[in-house]
This record gives C-alpha cells, structure tokens and sequence, in this order.
C-alpha cells in the first residue's frame, strides 16, 4: 500500500485545513484535486513530514507520517508549485544541491544531475544560470531536482503552472513517458482535471478539508445504472415531487429554467415508467440521456455549492 490515513486533522489557528481524512491508496498514479483552499498543498506538506498532523495517524511507503520526516524525503520527490530555485546558480549545481539536500554523496549528486537534466530535455542549459530559464525550463528543472534521488514516490504540485498551451503538453509528454518508463507512484496535485485524466488511474477528490471521494478514475465515470439527464417543458409543480415520492433521487437540477435535471431512478423503474409518471403530471420529456460523467463533471457535482444559478440536490 502507497499510504495509509487515519483521521489526520490539520489546524492553522482558527482555521481547519483538514478534518479528519481517512485514506488509503495502493501504488500507482494518483490526482489530487479539489477548489483552491481545499487542502490540497497542507495534505501534501504532512505527507512529506514538513508539517505535522494535529490529529490521526498514517503511514506512506510504510513509514510513520509523524517521526519519520527525514527518511521519507529520502524516498520521495517533491516538485513544489513555488519557483524554489536559486537565480544565481546553473541548472546543474541547482540539481546536484537537490541531491544533496536529500541526502546524496556529493559526487553521486552530481553524476546523477547530468542523467536527469539530459532526461528532462535540458542537457544543453546544464551551465546556464537559473535566471536565464523560461518558465517550461524551470518547470523541467524542478521536476528533475525531484527525480535526482531516484525516489519511490514523486509528488507533484501543479506541475503545468504557468506553461503556455504548448508548454503544457510538452511537461505532459515528459510525465508520461516517465510513468511508462520507471513505473513510479505520482500524486499530481493541480486545478486541470484533464491532466489528470490523462496521466492519472486513481483520483482523490477533496473539498473544504475532507475526502468528497476517492477511487479509480474510470469506476468513478463510468455510466451509472439508471442514471440520467432529463429534460423536460410544460412542466407542473408536481413532477420533481412525486419522483421523488416514488423513491428516485435528484441528484442535481438547472435551477433558472427548472425544466433540466440529473435524476437516478428507483432501483426497480425502467426508463418508461418515468415517461408514465411525467404523463400523469402533464409534463413531456422533451430528451432523456443516459448519464457518463467525465472526470470534470464529477469533480462540479461532488464540490457544488448552492449558487443564484445552480443548486445541488438530494432526496
């Protein structure tokens, strides 16, 4: 098992940035998404040991979260969203300092600079200083200072931030090729979901400091039975009620038109059975879609909140 969560609570003062996780993930590619102060970046700094829980317990690659800082960093790579560099220094003492930094011999540090930044695209800017990188190179250099210790575990926080559109697919390629390559465990923090789709088999979805959910990404998308988007007009009052009377659930409704919804059926209904029900209230269903979600549609249903336009809702 990757890691291993036990009610791990977070505070800063007055503020709460994690209530009570509990989660577990075996080995592979992970996303960690959720809103901005979600607890994303304080979930990532615990499991790196550079902050402390105020509460639970966990475990990562079998180490205890709590007293094992030090051994863990020597196991993990961290790739922070922050630029972190030193202006002044070339790309290769920058790295070979990252090698050091967790805990490399110095000559062993240095070696291994060489090999990341030629694999990381950037063999050509070894001996330039870092305040001559562009942005995509400073994006690949923090991802090679995070490979030079040839870690177990490689934690990524936004790792596209701030790259062009070309930039972007250009760091996405890179990280491809590394996971079909080495086969390491990845946790990709960042807002793009369609990065984590395509990088990423398990997703951690959380929102204001808890787990909304967790799982395989294509088991968490895949089409639900029973589950669909309706549409309707000439709609009466009575509809949406007696659906629900009837043991269907509204999962989540348009609010300004009220005429477009996504219902799961009773368990025992076939769809005709909800055209019958709309025919007895007076309303015609106009469209009736099965409902696949897609990664991002799944991320808006779980962390909506109640907007002027948009309200979540729930049998």
């Amino acid at each position: 098992m990757l890691l291993d969560l036990q009610k791990i609570s977070r505070q800063f003062g007055s503020v709460q940035a994690l209530r009570e996780v509990t989660l577990q993930l075996e080995t592979g590619t992970i996303g960690l998404v959720g809103n901005n102060g979600a607890g994303k970046s304080t979930l990532l700094k615990i499991l790196l040991g550079l902050l402390p829980p105020s509460s639970g317990t966990g475990t990562i690659l079998g180490f205890d979260i709590r007293q094992t800082g030090l051994q863990l960093r020597g196991r993990i790579g961290y790739m922070p969203e922050a630029a972190a560099t030193v202006p002044l220094l070339k790309g290769v003492e920058y790295v070979a300092l990252s090698g050091d930094l967790y805990g490399m011999p110095f000559r062993d540090a240095r070696r291994r600079a060489h090999e990341v930044l030629n694999y990381c695209g950037l063999g050509e800017l070894r001996y330039r200083r870092l305040d001559e990188y562009s942005a995509g190179n400073l994006q690949r250099l923090k991802l090679a200072a995070a490979l030079v210790h040839d870690p177990e575990l490689l934690l990524l926080d936004e790792p596209t931030n701030g790259l062009d559109p070309a930039g972007r697919m250009s760091m996405l390629r890179l990280l491809e090729d590394l996971i079909a390559e080495t086969g390491k465990s990845l946790i990709l923090c960042t807002h793009l979901l369609k990065d984590v789709e395509r990088l990423c088999k398990q997703v951690v979805v959380l929102h204001q400091g808890t787990i909304a959910k967790s799982g395989p990404i294509d088991e968490m998308t895949r089409a639900a039975e029973n589950r669909f988007e309706v549409h309707w007009r000439d709609a009466s009052s009575e509809f949406l009620p007696r659906f629900r009377s009837s043991g269907g659930t509204v999962l989540h409704q348009e609010v300004p038109s009220d005429a477009t919804a996504l219902v799961a059926l009773p368990e025992t209904w076939q769809a005709k059975q909800l055209f019958e029900l709309a025919a007895q209230c007076g309303t015609v269903i106009t469209r009736l879609r099965e409902d696949d979600e897609d990664l991002e549609r799944l991320f808006m249903r779980l962390t909506a909140k109640e907007t002027k336009g948009t309200q979540e809702l729930t049998a």
